[in-house]
């Protein structure tokens, strides 16, 4: 897992092959504007998910993994905070992994909460169970998928 702001996305390129173009992507001005929903961008490598809901109080949030993708989501306004575990320390399955939906849902105790302020990403790879979209009133932001199979 990595929590940091854009202006210091550079550093992390190196670490996917994807990530240049995902951090390229949330650079720019006009996210804000798009309309919710998913968009393909570089076929099933990179898509990217605009959400604006209203935040979840933490005790409903299950952790959740993925295995084909990695998760960088960043936040536009609101005050999120999201839970994470060590995938492989979770133990309590809630759904089985599913790979159509590239997800599975745990039910165990997070190691730790983390705010994510607005104007700061984080990055989720596969070993990186993580509860999102938790906290109070509306949030609004991008989650870029970035295939780890790029």
């Amino acid at each position: 897992m990595v929590v940091d702001t854009l202006e210091n996305a550079w550093r992390y390129c190196g670490l996917h092959a994807g990530f240049e173009e995902a951090f390229r992507l949330l650079e720019e001005e006009s996210l804000a504007e798009l309309i919710d929903g998913v968009r393909e961008l570089e076929g099933p490598r990179l898509s990217v998910n605009i959400i604006a809901a209203n935040a979840r109080p933490p005790e409903e949030a299950s952790l959740e993994a993925h295995r084909k993708y990695i998760d960088i989501q960043y936040l536009l306004a609101g005050e999120e905070i999201f839970s994470w575990k060590p995938t492989s320390e979770c133990c309590l399955v809630e759904q089985e992994y599913e790979e159509e939906s590239d997800v599975a849902l745990f039910g165990d105790e997070p190691t730790g909460w983390f705010p994510l302020p607005e104007g700061t990403f984080v990055v989720f790879f596969p070993e990186d169970a993580h509860g999102p979209m938790c906290g109070e009133g509306e949030i609004h932001k991008v989650v870029v998928k970035v295939a780890v199979d790029w």
